[in-house]
């Protein structure tokens, strides 16, 4: 993609931002969003409460379709000149932002132009190290940040006598044991089918996804998920789609429904299902850690971060971004970020919300909202464990869905598969050095 092109939009955007607000009017501040159900719920209570705070700003959030989409959609409206002034981007989309230099406005210069208190320390460092430089300064604004758990479905492992599992050894049995017992279509299934078996994979057994600290310490970065680890966990999931033991759900988290149904009573998708696992499940439920292989030293490492940042648009006029600014510290305030953990499912962003969260003892009868928590702070994250950085990630994540697609379907063998996902990843990601990095 020509993220070269960037600066002009911006420069033209900033053109037609400043001449088009007019005096004493309210000044309207547009956020494309990626949320639904439940968590879109979230979105719009969170512009409604902050627009009736003031009288100055009117924060208008829109859904723009899932993640790709609406990221997709701001790269055209970039080109455009018609940038919206916040865009929530997934996290795998940051090494793109990052390199669209011009297009966008980083947090920590915005706060300071605006002369909003603003201290990064107050944020959780495992969730803001995925959206900072390496001298710590914060490019987008940490939302709504997940990992991934396991789903299970608590009535149903009763009624089969069924463990809840923590090694993947136990859960290949335990769904075994679940299709057994009439669970015909699906022992167990997950959503994001990259970022659970590769990227989350990776990560929670320390091994690598990619060289270059996964791309964190450069774009230079070449992809190393065909290893042994990934491999067999592929194999197996292969074999276990043969009987629908696993049964595929697709590359996004449109299959999540199948957990909520009562079909898969085993489901490895986002901490942030849990809007829709407590609106819509008519059973008991919890989320677990991931399963790990027991036999990989050291396993389980620590997981990594999913989510999305929300990014500044360049070419705003100065009080636009005023407004901006003030939204988001709106959004840090402990409370407010309280609410939008216990509501959503999705983390708090800040060591104070955490720490109200606990000492209202809210984990006590909700111990499954904590779980990414202890995931990411499990262990001290290593080079394979920080997140990932990797160009051009919504295209990457298709190719090796496509390729995992192929395995599962017996087209290719887990190993062949693998290797020509690494191989097509790799010339994407020099494609994207060649065109996005100065």
């Amino acid at each position: 993609m020509a993220l070269r092109h960037f600066g002009a939009a911006a420069a033209f955007a900033l053109t037609v931002g400043m001449s088009a607000s007019p005096a004493l009017a309210v000044t309207e501040i547009q956020w494309w969003h990626a949320m639904t159900g439940a968590n879109n719920d979230v979105i719009v209570k969170l512009a409604t409460d902050f627009n009736a705070s003031q009288t100055d700003y009117k924060v208008i959030p829109t859904y723009k379709g899932n993640y790709p989409d609406t990221m997709n959609a701001g790269i055209a409206a970039f080109r455009a000149g018609n940038a919206p002034h916040i865009m929530q981007v997934f996290e795998v989309g940051t090494a793109t932002m990052m390199a669209a230099t011009g297009a966008v406005k980083p947090v920590y210069k915005l706060m300071a132009e605006a002369g909003e208190k603003f201290d990064p320390k107050i944020y959780l460092p495992a969730i803001t190290g995925y959206y900072s430089t390496s001298k710590g300064e914060m490019l987008s604004f940490p939302f709504n940040s997940s990992s991934t758990v396991m789903w299970v479905n608590l009535d149903e492992l009763k009624k089969a006598n069924v463990e809840i599992p923590k090694t993947w050894p136990e859960t290949f049995e335990a769904a075994k044991k679940l299709k057994a017992a009439g669970h015909d279509t699906c022992g167990f299934s997950g959503s994001w089918v990259t970022w659970v078996n590769l990227e989350q994979l990776s990560a929670w057994h320390n091994v690598p996804l990619a060289s270059k600290a996964n791309g964190l310490d450069g774009f230079d970065t070449v992809l190393e998920f065909n290893g042994p680890l990934q491999v067999k966990h592929l194999e197996t999931l292969v074999e276990l789609q043969k009987t629908k033991t696993y049964d595929y759900a697709g590359r996004t988290n449109t299959g999540e429904g199948r957990f909520t149904s009562g079909e898969c009573p085993i489901y490895l998708t986002s901490s942030a299902f849990f809007g829709n696992v407590k609106a819509q499940a008519k059973f008991n439920f919890t989320a677990v850690p991931m399963p790990y292989y027991p036999d990989v030293q050291g396993a389980p490492q620590n997981s990594i971060i999913g989510g999305a940042s929300l990014w500044v648009m360049g070419g705003k006029s100065a009080d636009e971004y005023k407004g901006v600014a003030k939204f988001l510290t709106f959004l840090s305030d402990t409370d407010r970020q309280v609410y939008i953990h216990k509501a959503s499912g999705y983390l708090p962003i800040t060591k104070a919300a955490y720490a109200k969260a606990k000492e209202e003892g809210f984990y006590k009868d909700q111990p499954y909202l904590e779980t990414p928590l202890i995931e990411l702070t499990n262990k001290e994250p290593t080079d394979n464990s920080r997140g990932l950085r990797l160009g051009n990630m919504v295209q990457l994540r298709d190719v090796w869905s496509e390729e995992i697609e192929q395995a599962l379907a017996g087209k290719k063998t887990a190993k062949q598969a693998l290797d020509d996902a690494v191989a097509r990843g790799n010339t994407m990601l020099r494609q994207f050095e060649k065109t996005a990095v100065k």
